[in-house]
């Protein structure tokens, strides 16, 4: 999808809202938006113009990332913003309520006061609207997304071959991230998770010096980015033979994940689509030991909209991407998560993930 459109879409949910103007603060809206992919830096959208406002380390770079874009020089202070405001005739303007401090609300009224503004120009919360417009990839948007999810299946399948008893989850970890940059990605999606035998319990363990021991199931929790674009893979593995606790958690977790993929559908909650694993993780006796939602969005943020989880009120729609991961923890014992990227297409799921799973067989 083009910047232009993008933007197209944009303008249409300001005047849903009745805004008259938006202030995009967080980096990935301002790069989805822009292309602009420096670390600094503001965009302030109305009904006919689009401006990139950061300073003077990224101008050049503003120049050739958001052509569409006037760009201007801004200082630390934010005097800058009443004068964008100003010179732009308008009076209601959208802020990014998930992205906005406190602070930096007190910031923005205070330099709309001091340049005599705090009665002619309101601020607004447009919580969760703008981040919504990014749950849908196209184009070329998903082959950045692909190329980051299939450099993540390769890492995995690299760094299986080398856990055994007597490696620590750091040196696995260590493997995942030196595979991952050979293979082009600019830097980890997020700190990447390795929990053998009770870290495994710990749904966001970080990889530390234990020592994987014999018969250990171990959970790896990867992601590459690629060109900005976040991969999210989870697999459990078992060193040695399997125990019957292994084999039946894993197959109570592979259920409802498998389940749930060929169950989703455009139109349904994300709750609905949480329940479908849910019950089976239920009813298998473990209900008190999946506690986090089944999914979330991925793309330029590593979680973003949609939601799946029981509290989940957004609908899925065709080409919205995003993850479905069950999972089962066990204090003392250690725990199962599997977890695939999916896209809505054609009324179904198409799973992105190709990194292999266990097969236990029955």
């Amino acid at each position: 999808m083009s910047s232009e459109l993008r933007l197209k879409r944009l303008r249409e949910r300001m005047e849903e809202e009745d805004l008259e103007a938006m202030l995009v603060s967080s980096p990935e809206n301002r790069r989805y938006f822009s292309g602009f992919a420096g670390s600094a830096g503001y965009l302030l959208i109305t009904a006919s113009d689009a401006v990139l406002a950061t300073d003077f380390r990224y101008i050049e770079q503003a120049g050739r990332q958001a052509p569409g874009y006037r760009v201007e020089r801004i200082a630390g202070k934010l005097d800058w913003f009443p004068k964008l405001v100003e010179a732009a005739g308008v009076s209601r303007v959208g802020f990014e309520a998930d992205d906005v401090t406190v602070a930096q609300h007190e910031g923005l009224v205070k330099a709309l006061d001091k340049a005599d503004l705090s009665g002619k120009v309101s601020l607004t919360a447009a919580s969760g609207s703008i981040g919504h417009l990014r749950a849908s990839k196209f184009e070329g948007e998903l082959d950045l997304l692909l190329r980051a999810i299939e450099i993540t299946d390769r890492a995995f399948e690299e760094a299986a071959l080398m856990v055994r008893a007597g490696t620590t989850e750091a040196e696995v970890a260590w493997v995942i991230e030196k595979s991952m940059r050979e293979q082009g990605a600019e830097e980890l999606a997020f700190n990447t998770i390795v929990g053998a035998g009770r870290n495994g319990a710990l749904p966001h363990h970080r990889a530390d010096e234990t020592v994987i021991e014999d018969g250990d199931p171990v959970v790896i929790d990867m992601g590459a980015k690629y060109e900005g674009y976040c991969a999210d893979l989870t697999r459990t593995i078992v060193v040695g033979e399997p125990d019957e606790t292994f084999k039946r958690i894993y197959g109570t977790v592979l259920k409802a994940q498998l389940t749930a993929e060929q169950m989703v559908k455009p139109g349904m909650t994300g709750a609905e689509v949480d329940a479908i694993s849910r019950d089976i993780i239920g009813e298998a006796g473990h209900g008190d030991h999946f506690g986090h939602g089944l999914g979330h969005g991925v793309g330029l943020a590593i979680h973003e909209a949609p939601t799946l989880g029981p509290n989940s009120e957004d609908t899925l729609e065709n080409e919205m991407v995003f993850t479905i991961e069950p999972g089962i923890y066990l204090p003392e014992w250690g725990g199962v998560r599997i977890e695939d990227i999916v896209i809505l297409e054609n009324g179904c799921a198409r799973i992105l993930s190709k990194a292999p799973k266990l097969d236990l067989g029955s």
